[in-house]
């Protein structure tokens, strides 16, 4: 017999059946006269992280809310990440209330609002503004086009869903009463303490104290957690042998040449991921202008943040 109860799903199951731990976040869109408004959400995550030619981000919301309604109309938006500050998240939770218009709810704004870096190199367009006092922030670009969604018009007036013959299956308008976006990354904004962590190596101590919501509320409550240390457990290595790495190389039957030592840096990965490993460092040499990868090039091809730190 099973040890788990059969717990009911109903609607927003993952605040209603779930304990589900999802970030805290203000996102920044533009309303119609150009001033920025700013909305909490959790469901965010990382959409496309490798392989599509840009990265993006997927946000899950209620498609009748200003922040849904400004991306369908202006496509552009501020992920901002607050930090874990009591206040700070009180003032997350007051911006949440449905229906409140954006100057009801900017009227009292604890923030401060700066442009960001689109805004600093596009200058004939206007752009969200970021959250001064945010750890990091991510501007945004909806890609309308996906799954059909560039026809999707702005709410009728006086209507609280949309009433459609067919919704998207994964971008725009969803369902009746839901929406998604699929958000191009195109800044990472990240303040200076953090954004040295990231380049020169992160320790334990270095990780930003970022408020974590557990999706349930009740009819009083929504509930967080506070950032607590960070611990650190060791992964898992099985190395394979370098005569094992040339053999993958040999498959791919490059005129690039990889010297043993230069093999010998990438022991460690699993061998499901070898040809890609290997066909990304040939495209390095490629495009480099590289015919005998040894250690040197290798680490340099390891270390993603390396045109940053030559900065």
């Amino acid at each position: 017999m099973s040890s788990f109860k059969d717990l009911r799903i109903v609607d927003n199951f993952y605040q209603t059946s779930l304990f589900f731990p999802m970030p805290t976040v203000l996102i920044s869109t533009l309303t119609d006269d150009g001033k920025t408004t700013c909305g909490p959400y959790s469901l965010v995550q990382p959409f496309y992280v490798a392989g599509k030619g840009y990265y993006a981000m997927l946000l899950g919301c209620r498609n009748s809310s200003n922040t849904a309604q400004n991306i369908i109309k202006h496509k552009k938006c501020v992920i901002n990440f607050l930090p874990d500050k009591r206040k700070y998240f009180k003032e997350m939770v007051r911006l949440g209330w449905p229906g409140d218009k954006p100057e009801e709810k900017m009227k009292d704004f604890l923030f401060t609002l700066e442009d960001g870096i689109s805004q600093e190199k596009d200058r004939d367009n206007v752009y969200p503004k970021v959250i001064a006092e945010s750890i990091q922030a991510i501007e945004c670009t909806w890609m309308d086009t996906l799954d059909g969604a560039e026809n999707d018009l702005p709410l009728e007036e006086g209507k609280d869903h949309y009433e459609l013959e067919k919704y998207h299956d994964f971008n725009g308008i969803t369902s009746p009463y839901g929406a998604h976006f699929v958000l191009r990354v195109d800044h990472i904004l990240m303040k200076d303490k953090y954004y040295n962590a990231i380049i020169n190596g992160v320790k334990g101590r270095d990780f930003p104290p970022l408020p974590v919501d557990y999706g349930y509320r009740d009819s009083k409550n929504f509930w967080y957690h506070k950032k607590r240390r960070m611990i650190a457990e060791l992964l898992p290595m099985r190395q394979t042998t370098v005569a094992s790495v040339r053999y993958a190389l040999d498959r791919l039957g490059t005129d690039v040449e990889f010297t043993d030592d230069a093999l010998e840096k990438i022991v460690n990965v699993p061998r499901i991921f070898l040809p890609t490993v290997l066909k990304g460092c040939i495209k390095w040499a490629n495009d480099n202008g590289v015919k005998k990868i040894t250690p040197k090039e290798m680490d340099e091809i390891n270390d993603k943040r390396s045109k940053e730190k030559k900065k």
